[in-house]
């Protein structure tokens, strides 16, 4: 696996076909992407992945997907825990 941050797509709040076409562009030349979101968000990364396995088909599979929590303070100085997902989409093998 790489380790660039060209081949990790963070989901905030841009529209999603934003980040779709960067997975796009990015699948083009790398054999791996992963999408990374926490908290509210993460349904959007889930969404990116079925559009971009949608769009590119049958080219691309979905490769790992990971899932935890992160210890985050927040501005009151409280900790509190925020879930995560990593999803990794890979070109298909033959």
């Amino acid at each position: 696996m790489l380790n660039n941050t060209r081949d990790t797509i963070f989901i905030g709040k841009k529209p999603l076909m934003t980040y779709v076409t960067s997975a796009i562009i990015q699948l083009a030349t790398l054999p791996l992407v992963t999408v990374k979101a926490r908290g509210l968000i993460i349904a959007h990364a889930v969404d990116v992945v079925q559009i971009v396995l949608q769009k590119t088909n049958p080219a691309f599979v979905v490769g790992d997907v990971k899932i935890g929590s992160e210890s985050l303070e927040s501005q009151d100085g409280r900790t509190r825990n925020v879930s995560t997902i990593e999803i990794s989409i890979k070109r298909k093998t033959a």
